[in-house]
């Protein structure tokens, strides 16, 4: 019973530790005001998935009326028309719709839906046309340390600590202890669940390392985009698509001579039907993959955002119709439920990411042992048994 006890209170605090209602009701903020109707809702979601030049903790609306931010201020660094550019993002004053103008350089900046601009010469504000984009401003290269960027450091970070501390363990004694025993069964998950049947016997060691690198990071940074801290790192197409990149640059460059031939002249195929295969198949390894691997993670992790928030938003847009109580219950118990969900998920896309890179790269280093003829081709005995096996 005690044990029962104590593993409720774990289950409960963990699911506190997670949920970001807090997080959505101090930090609800649209062009300075506090979000109070299903407009504000729908744009504060939209802004809250997009990634942003400082780390805003939360924000509150003082006695005066004036609205206080609390959070660090990060680097912005930008590559303008006369070169290299600096200053803190803590000199925008959290305005993201053109509104304060930064001067540096004898240049002037403005950021306007978390993209900066760079105004022309002699502009003092920023022109809008019609559809409200800037006329008289254009956008500049943007290498600054934003909140994401600061996310993926931190889990870097934490992942080379823990995995380091790991490695260490296992030069001195058998059996990790501390937290190397969390680590160790996920670690032989994917090694002994994902990276040898998919890849083989023969070649998983090689890239059990990268498969392993893959799934945790993803994982931690999916729960940490469940915390107040707002993270939404692999909500953000660039981070997917990258990832995506580096399992297409590996399988690609690891393809065996076996790999290639079915792919550019594959055997027993009428020759006149080879080249439009060809082009299919090239399709597929160079686009429809690495595609299918980063629309995946950043839908489905997008999608949980918005659901969840969405839901936690209940509390100001039925407010009129079921009182504050109410809605505010119903709230908390319908994102509760969903967040059960998103932790789930968070393994589930992390796992799912890595058994397909898995699973690109075994076919890629797959070694085919196989006799083809003019018309046709004999299959092997290995091909046979897992037929069997399947039926």
């Amino acid at each position: 019973m005690k044990i029962v006890n104590q593993s409720f209170k774990f289950l409960v605090l963990a699911v506190l530790m997670f949920l970001p209602t807090s997080n959505f009701a101090f930090n609800a903020e649209v062009d300075g005001g506090q979000v109070s109707g299903k407009q504000e809702v729908e744009e504060y979601i939209v802004h809250h998935l997009k990634d942003s030049h400082d780390f805003n903790l939360f924000s509150y609306t003082n006695d005066a009326g004036e609205r206080k931010h609390f959070g660090v201020a990060l680097p912005v660094i930008l590559w303008t028309s006369e070169g290299l550019v600096t200053f803190m993002s803590s000199e925008f004053h959290h305005d993201d719709n053109g509104q304060v103008i930064v001067e540096k350089d004898g240049q002037k900046f403005t950021k306007i839906h978390s993209k900066i601009y760079e105004l022309e010469k002699g502009a003092t504000a920023v022109s809008f046309d019609a559809d409200h984009h800037a006329t008289n401003a254009s956008k500049v290269l943007d290498f600054s340390i934003t909140k994401s960027v600061v996310g993926i450091l931190l889990i870097g970070l934490l992942m080379l600590f823990w995995f380091s501390r790991l490695a260490k363990q296992y030069k001195t004694k058998q059996i990790p202890t501390g937290f190397g025993r969390v680590l160790e069964p996920l670690v032989l998950y994917v090694r002994d669940e994902i990276a040898r049947p998919n890849i083989g016997e023969k070649h998983y060691r090689k890239f059990t390392g990268y498969l392993l690198t893959v799934f945790f990071f993803i994982w931690i940074l999916n729960l940490a985009g469940l915390t107040p801290l707002g993270f939404n790192v692999t909500g953000q197409l660039a981070v997917t698509a990258c990832l995506a990149i580096f399992t297409l640059v590996i399988y690609t460059a690891s393809g065996n001579k076996d790999y290639w031939m079915h792919i550019l002249w594959m055997p027993g195929v009428p020759i006149f039907v080879k080249p439009i295969l060809a082009v299919i198949e090239l399709v597929g390894a160079f686009i429809i993959k690495p595609f299918s691997l980063l629309v995946r993670l950043f839908a489905n992790i997008s999608a949980g955002h918005i659901v969840l928030m969405s839901l936690i938003a209940i509390m100001f847009t039925l407010k009129d119709s079921l009182g504050t109580v109410g809605a505010t219950s119903l709230s908390f118990v319908l994102s509760f439920f969903l967040l059960l969900i998103e932790l789930l998920v968070a393994f589930l896309q992390a796992y799912i990411f890595t058994m397909l890179s898995a699973l690109f790269i075994g076919m890629a280093v797959a070694e085919h042992d196989h006799e083809h003829e003019d018309h046709g081709h004999e299959v092997s005995s290995d091909v046979e048994d897992v037929r069997g096996d399947f039926i």
